[in-house]
């Protein structure tokens, strides 16, 4: 009983302190938090780091936060700096989630919500990287929510670390060039034209990430192979379920998800997120739209069928049972 009144109070006074810290974001600016940082002398690295962390804790906007780390520390400290404070963020924020309501939520859900967990859970560091390379979600409430699953601590925080230090970088290079700019420092051009290229780089990860999960090609006489053999392959069906029982027929065991209610369906073969997915359509153009949206949704073994179905009844394969 006394635990769970320390929770309670606890949880009102996060509540109460991120109320707060939104209410004043207006007062929160890159001026500011300089002239604080600047006034410390010595201690300003860890007194920046700290206020990244109660920040990232608090939601207050982590881009202001490493866009200032960048102008006052350069590119190097600045980076180092940014990314130690968002990673201790990030775990001071897991924890507190963890230790408030980890046990309650996992109490309370059932259904396509409690599968949602056990696939992150299933994935683990994996899904960890996957998120902070390719942001889905806001940092701030990401870090709330991983907190409510059982992913391991060490592997949240190291993932977390790693797989921030490209937009870390980008970011605290920006806000350096910013400063040069202003400063009228040297080779301001090509320091813009570098943090420019950085962010670019950062915004093309998402569909990067996606290719490298994307699997190569299948040829038809190789799923036939592989299905003969008795592997764990899920055949995945992406037709409309009219085309699906229609002329060309189907494959045995396929599983139909037409493509237009993949991204709503996951949840159906969250059991595949490591295993191999071969996705099938009456050629392949479906089948390559299915592929990029499960490859970035972090399944990892993703394989499209050339040739698809036609192919498939021009090799005289058999059908499902009665097509």
């Amino acid at each position: 009983m006394k635990a769970k009144w320390i929770r309670g109070l606890l949880f009102v006074v996060l509540v109460g302190a991120i109320a707060l810290a939104v209410f004043y974001r207006d007062r929160f600016d890159a001026v500011a938090l300089e002239n604080w940082v600047e006034n410390a002398g010595v201690a300003a690295p860890l007194l920046f780091m700290a206020i990244y962390a109660i920040g990232a804790v608090l939601f207050l906007p982590g881009t202001v936060l490493t866009l200032a780390g960048g102008a006052l520390f350069g590119p190097v400290l600045g980076t180092l700096y940014n990314l130690t404070g968002a990673t201790l963020g990030a775990a001071l924020a897991f924890l507190v989630s963890r230790y408030l309501a980890s046990d309650w939520v996992a109490a309370r859900t059932g259904g396509r919500l409690k599968q949602l967990i056990n696939g992150v859970e299933a994935e683990g560091w994996r899904f960890v990287a996957f998120v902070r390379l390719v942001p889905l979600f806001p940092f701030n409430l990401l870090n709330y929510a991983l907190g409510l699953t059982r992913i391991r601590f060490s592997h949240y925080v190291l993932a977390s670390w790693i797989c921030m230090l490209p937009g870390a970088l980008a970011y605290t290079y920006l806000g350096y060039a910013g400063r040069e700019a202003v400063g009228g420092g040297e080779g301001v051009i090509q320091k813009a034209m570098l943090a420019l290229g950085l962010l670019a780089v950062v915004a093309f990860l998402p569909r990067l990430i996606g290719k490298l999960r994307e699997g190569p090609m299948l040829s038809i006489p190789d799923l036939k192979q592989k299905l003969d053999a008795g592997e764990d392959v899920l055949v995945l069906d992406v037709r409309t379920a009219a085309d699906f029982v229609g002329e060309q027929g189907h494959i045995e065991n396929a599983c139909n998800i037409p493509l237009e209610e993949l991204p709503a369906r996951l949840q159906d073969i969250v059991d595949y997120e490591e295993k191999p997915v071969v996705l099938v359509c009456r050629t392949d153009r479906r089948s390559a739209k299915a592929a990029r949206i499960l490859a970035g949704n972090g399944f990892a073994d993703v394989h499209v069928a050339r040739g698809g179905m036609t192919d498939w009844n021009a090799n005289g394969y058999p059908l499902a049972a009665g097509e």
